[in-house]
C-alpha cells in the first residue's frame, strides 16, 4: 500500500495588479498544481487544503507571509512536497533558494516544478533546478538593469518618471504641471531666504505663518503630507532644480518638459547665500568654552544659569548665560531676567572683587576659585 504524500502549493505574484479579478495568477497558477497533482494520485500524492499564496511580494526576498508559513509546516513536518508552477515563483536569489532547498532536506521534502519537469530527490534533479535558478537570477539582475537604463534614458529626455509630486507642481500625464497657488508659495520662500537671517529663521517664520507642506493621497487613498516645513525640507526645496524647469539625475541635470517656477537669476542668489552659509558654519568652533561662572550663577527663582552661545554676522560668537527652564507652577512667575551677556556678567563680577580684594589685576577665570554663588536680580 502506498502512504499518502501531502503536497503544498505554493503560488506568487510580484505585483497587486489583478489579484482583485475573479481568476487571477495565483488561481491559475494552483489550478495547475492541483492538475498535476492528480496525474500523481498514484503516487499517493494527495493537494493539501491550506493556501500559500503569496500576492504581491517579490521573488527576491524571502520576507514573505505565505512563505514563512510554508516552512514553519515543513518544520512541523506536516507536508512531504513542495509545488510550485515555476521555480522562479519559489525564490528568484540563488542564495535565498538554497537555503529553502536546505530547510526541505531537513525535513526530506520534495521540491517539484510542474512545467519544468524534475524532482530535487536526484541529482540530476537538483542540477537542473540549480541551472534554471541561476537563469532566474540572471533574468532579474538583467531586468533591473533595463529598468535604471529606461529611468535614466527617460530623465536625459526631461521626462518626470513619477513619485510624489513636489510642491509648486501637479502629476498631469507622465508630466508636471504648475500649480499657481503653490508656486507663488516656492517663490515666497526663495525671495524671504535672501531677506531672512537662516533657513532657521525661514523655517520659524512660515510655521508662524501656518504654512504647511504639500498634501497628497496615496494609491491606497490614504492622505499625507500637511507636516510643518521643517529645516531640512527647506533645504531640500532651496536647492532643488526641478524649479528651474529641470529634472536632474545623478549629478546631472537635463532640460525638462515642465515649465520653470523659478528665474535663473533667483535661485542662483539663494544658492550662493546657502553655499555662503555652509562654510561659515563649517569655520565656525564646535561650541563655546564654558564660563567661569558655571555651577554657581543663578537666577532670582534660584534656577541655575548654564553656558549658551550664539552666531552673529560674519561668524562672531556671543556668550551668554541662561535660565534652565522648569515646570510653571501656580501663581508663579518667572524671574525678568533669564538671559546675560557672558562677557558683561563675568567683567561686573571681576570688577567687585578687584575692588573687595583690592588688587590691580584678576583674570576672568580667577572668578571660578573666587565665587562661590552669585544671583542675577533686576536692580
Amino acid at each position: 500500500m502506498t502512504l499518502p504524500r501531502r503536497c503544498a502549493i505554493y503560488t506568487r505574484k510580484s505585483s497587486e495588479e489583478g489579484l482583485e479579478q475573479n481568476f487571477n495568477s495565483l488561481h491559475a497558477q494552483r489550478e495547475a498544481c492541483e492538475a498535476y497533482i492528480k496525474i500523481q494520485v498514484g503516487e499517493g500524492w494527495v493537494a493539501l487544503a491550506t493556501a500559500y499564496d503569496d500576492g504581491g511580494f517579490s521573488g527576491g526576498s524571502m520576507e514573505r507571509p505565505a512563505l514563512q508559513q510554508l516552512l514553519a509546516d515543513i518544520a512541523a513536518g506536516q507536508i512531504d512536497v513542495v509545488v510550485v508552477y515555476k521555480v522562479d515563483r519559489l525564490s528568484r536569489s540563488l542564495m535565498d533558494f538554497a537555503k529553502i532547498v536546505e530547510a526541505f532536506d531537513r525535513r526530506g521534502v520534495s521540491f517539484v516544478s510542474v512545467t519544468q519537469a524534475f524532482n530535487t530527490t536526484d541529482s540530476m534533479g537538483r542540477l537542473t533546478l540549480n541551472v534554471l535558478l541561476s537563469f532566474a537570477q540572471f533574468e532579474r539582475e538583467v531586468t533591473a538593469e533595463r529598468i535604471r537604463d529606461k529611468i535614466a534614458a527617460s530623465k536625459a529626455k526631461g521626462i518626470w518618471m513619477g513619485g510624489m509630486a513636489p510642491l509648486g507642481y501637479d502629476i498631469g500625464d507622465r508630466c508636471l504641471t504648475i500649480n499657481a497657488a503653490e508656486a507663488d508659495l516656492v517663490r515666497h520662500i526663495f525671495r524671504r531666504y535672501l531677506e531672512l537671517p537662516s533657513v532657521r529663521d525661514l523655517a520659524q517664520e512660515l510655521v508662524d505663518a501656518g504654512v504647511r507642506s504639500k498634501v497628497w493621497t496615496s494609491r491606497s487613498g490614504k492622505q499625507m503630507g500637511g507636516a510643518k516645513l521643517s529645516v531640512g525640507a527647506l533645504r531640500h526645496i532651496l536647492v532643488n532644480r526641478l524649479y528651474l524647469g529641470e529634472i536632474v539625475h545623478k549629478g546631472r541635470s537635463h532640460p525638462g518638459n515642465h515649465a520653470a517656477i523659478l528665474t535663473p537669476e533667483l535661485f542662483e542668489a539663494v544658492r550662493a547665500k546657502l553655499a555662503s552659509a555652509a562654510t561659515l558654519r563649517k569655520d565656525r568652533p564646535i561650541r563655546a568654552r564654558s564660563g567661569p561662572l558655571t555651577g554657581k550663577l543663578f537666577d532670582a527663582a534660584g534656577r541655575p544659569m548654564t553656558p549658551s552661545f550664539g552666531y552673529g554676522r560674519g561668524g562672531q560668537v556671543y556668550r551668554y548665560y541662561v535660565s534652565m527652564p522648569a515646570s510653571p507652577e501656580a501663581g508663579a512667575r518667572p524671574p525678568k531676567i533669564q538671559r546675560l551677556s557672558a562677557a558683561t556678567a563675568e567683567q561686573i563680577i571681576a570688577d567687585l572683587l578687584r575692588r573687595t580684594l583690592r588688587r590691580d589685576e584678576l583674570l576672568i577665570d580667577d572668578i571660578a576659585t573666587l565665587v562661590s554663588r552669585v544671583e542675577a536680580r533686576e536692580g
